[in-house]
């Protein structure tokens, strides 16, 4: 079965001056975002791949971004200064929204509700009204970090995954604390739900991917190794049939969503892959291709064909 997947490099992305924590997808399949420790925020297209145009410059590093396809919006959040609001077709900052001096995390945006949600770095997951960007409350259920989120539009919950080893599960519409998920050992640092909104997958520093039932009230259904070190991300291919991890370890690995089964490894000796910590995914619908981007300061561009 292994054989069958093929990956091939198609190009590496430069420019960025400091480690690269995230990409995000935009309003069409062949363009996505990037940002990094340099503030700087890059949009890409996967037709024209060589040539990244600057979206936004902000004075600190960049772990989150979340594209609102409805404004056609980008929110940035900048560590210890908020979230930014930019509006993509004239390229200018609509809002600046203030939120605690803290590290910011991740960004969630709930269409239906007007919501987004971003974690923060003191434990807080701040509620904005995502028409006004007022900011409307903050849920805290821990002093530690809240590393990341998801959205499930089929339960209408949120799940978040902290520092404290804890994933919690939250309404989405009341807020209410729903569940809480403690098997794993160590942070939590990614939360992905199935496309079909059945299985919850988390992953985190004790490199366990582990795998809840969230019809059976996320019970646990069993959990792989996946990892040497630390899981960063999770993400699912476009069609949901496969997923990918990627680690501090320096590997990329292509899973099969119904089995479980590992199909790749692509890492640096095999594939001339990242040469540090990969941290952030990003499956495009264009042409199945799969973008990673790393602490080496690099992005890369992966044709998979899943035969």
């Amino acid at each position: 079965m292994a054989g069958k997947v093929q990956v091939q490099k198609l190009t590496t992305l430069t420019g960025h001056r400091d480690c690269v924590y995230t990409l995000e997808q935009s309003g069409k399949n062949s363009t996505f975002f990037s940002a990094a420790g340099d503030g700087m925020v890059a949009a890409w297209n996967l037709n024209e791949p060589e040539i990244g145009e600057l979206v936004a410059q902000v004075s600190s590093s960049i772990y989150a971004l979340r594209y609102v396809p409805e404004r056609n919006l980008l929110l940035i959040g900048q560590n210890q200064e908020g979230v930014q609001v930019i509006d993509l077709d004239n390229k200018q900052v609509l809002k600046s929204v203030a939120l605690p001096k803290v590290a910011i995390f991740d960004i969630c945006h709930v269409a239906g509700q007007h919501k987004a949600f971003v974690a923060m770095g003191n434990g807080g997951i701040c509620v904005l009204n995502s028409e006004s960007f007022e900011l409307k409350t903050i849920i805290r259920k821990s002093d530690q970090s809240v590393r990341c989120l998801a959205y499930n539009t089929f339960s209408d919950e949120l799940a978040a995954g902290y520092s404290d080893n804890t994933v919690r599960v939250f309404d989405a519409g009341s807020l209410d604390l729903k569940y809480e998920l403690k098997s794993h050992t160590n942070s939590v640092f990614t939360v992905a739900y199935s496309p079909d909104g059945k299985l919850l997958l988390t992953g985190g520093r004790d490199a366990h991917l582990r795998v809840w039932e969230v019809e059976q009230e996320y019970k646990e259904r069993g959990y792989l190794i996946a990892h040497m070190y630390t899981i960063n991300h999770i993400t699912y291919s476009p069609d949901g049939t496969h997923f990918a991890t990627c680690s501090m370890d320096k590997s990329i690995k292509l899973w099969d969503a119904q089995t479980f089964k590992l199909l790749k490894v692509i890492d640096k000796v095999r594939n001339a892959s990242h040469g540090t910590s990969v941290n952030k995914l990003f499956w495009s619908a264009h042409k199945n291709q799969l973008v990673s981007c790393s602490d080496d300061r690099t992005i890369s561009v992966w044709d998979i064909n899943l035969g």
